[in-house]
């Protein structure tokens, strides 16, 4: 059954789902050319067909080992990928809850239709309106080359969609006083950026941070320019022309020159830069991005062991794994480089918050899939928070594991996060981050 709204430049016409959901898919929030920053969007005539998922910035297959593996359903890929997906209990007038979805994958993949990424079991169970948008990517949302692209153009393109949700929510029973952002990854680390920035001020009332590489700051202008140059030299042509299926081939062989030997050195080089608009210089934004606090109550955590998902498997750790006295290195090195890129940055992140007033809670999701080689690793807590058993079903870091297990405490999970969105308050007994206070432990 289909279902009309005015929002954004007209009429959309969306569907309702088998659950009585109406969702509305490839709304456009804004246009860019190419290595320019967003604009509105051209108003339309008619009605427009919201019923099929619009593309997705152009980006490289997902890895086939990693810890989610390949989603099920690749989506059409273009340089018009500035849209968004809508998931709500109804397109009324009952002002619930937004919460937006900032999807991660290092900067550089990623969608808002990856099955992965769904959020409906968060609209029906809790009553809230669900909004994952699309935002450019790798080489042509991050690439800083003066002359040719400013840099942050995917920030931009989250803060377009940010005022989308503000102008548009309440077409689709949504409050936009009351909106929640979330995201994961590379998607909490962009929400960390939001949070320094005056133009985002307003735009939120709350964020949650799941596993936020904040030991990867900012790139400033010498890492900048290291990237520019190995993507230039790559390609052998100038960007603003050359094609996209180039632009996706400099861009890889720029991670890989990026990432070293072995690919151990797997910071995104394709990442948020210092001292380019609307960011500020790496030490204003450790200051600032605290400077609102008051205004937005924040729930940030981790995963037990983040790094298990980038370096197990890799040449090298692989063979080392088979011997106990190198495996015990290993895995001390993996519970290193955790804590450095993810757990100590973030409880630092907490801190700073809660000293200047904010409202935040702190968590570790600590839960292993019985026959899975990656433990409690990077992402590991999305399968209870978001898509179905359907998306999840080949998931390596859910090897041996029931879906009936992750429905349960998935529940319990979800209910965390829609009571935050709600009230600020994750759950009755969970309490407020303090200094030298452990997390609460997950689940």
């Amino acid at each position: 059954m289909d279902t009309v709204v005015a929002a954004g430049g007209g009429k959309l016409r969306g569907f309702v789902t088998r659950d009585g959901l109406a969702e509305f898919r490839g709304v456009p929030f804004a246009r860019a050319p190419r290595f320019a920053p967003p604009e509105p969007v051209e108003p339309w005539t008619g009605v427009r067909d919201a019923t099929r998922h619009g593309p997705v910035s152009p980006q490289p297959p997902v890895r086939p080992d990693g810890a989610l593996g390949v989603p099920a359903d690749l989506p059409e890929q273009d340089e018009e990928c500035l849209n968004l997906t809508v998931v709500t209990p109804a397109a009324d007038d009952r002002k619930r809850p937004v919460m937006v979805w900032l999807h991660g994958g290092a900067y550089v993949t990623g969608a808002n239709s990856f099955g992965f990424y769904g959020g409906h079991r968060l609209a029906a169970e809790g009553d809230v309106v669900f909004v994952a948008p699309n935002y450019r990517l790798g080489a042509l949302g991050y690439l800083h080359l003066p002359g040719v692209s400013p840099g942050n153009l995917g920030l931009l393109d989250q803060l377009a969609a940010l005022r989308w949700v503000r102008d548009n929510a309440a077409a689709f029973g949504g409050d936009p006083d009351d909106v929640t952002v979330f995201g994961q990854s590379a998607g909490a680390h962009s929400i960390a950026c939001l949070m320094a920035l005056p133009q985002a001020r307003g735009l939120f009332r709350r964020a949650i941070l799941q596993s936020a590489p904040l030991g990867l700051r900012l790139a400033g202008a010498r890492t900048a320019a290291r990237t520019a140059r190995l993507f230039t030299a790559a390609l052998g042509t100038d960007p603003r022309t050359a094609p996209v299926a180039e632009i996706l081939r400099a861009q890889v062989a720029t991670v890989v020159r990026a990432a070293g030997p072995g690919g151990l050195y797997s910071v995104p080089p394709f990442c948020p830069v210092a001292d380019a608009p609307p960011l500020p210089s790496v030490a204003h934004w450790l200051s600032q991005r605290a400077r609102f606090a008051p205004e937005v109550d924040v729930l940030i955590g981790t995963t037990a062991a983040e790094m298990n998902s980038f370096l197990t498997g890799k040449p090298g750790i692989a063979q080392l794994d088979r011997f106990p006295v190198t495996a015990r290195a290993v895995a001390a090195v993996k519970a290193g480089v955790t804590r450095w890129m993810f757990a100590g940055p973030s409880r630092a992140f907490a801190d700073q918050l809660a000293a200047r007033g904010g409202r935040v809670y702190s968590y570790v999701f600590d839960w292993a899939a019985p026959e899975s080689v990656f433990g409690a690793g990077h992402c590991i807590e999305l399968p209870f928070l978001l898509g179905d058993e359907a998306a999840w079903r080949d998931a390596p870091m859910l090897a041996g594991a029931e879906w009936s297990t992750v429905t349960e405490t998935g529940r319990t999970l979800r209910a965390a996060w829609l009571s935050f969105a709600r009230t600020g308050t994750p759950e009755p007994g969970w309490p407020r981050h303090a200094p030298r206070r452990a997390p609460h432990r997950l689940p």
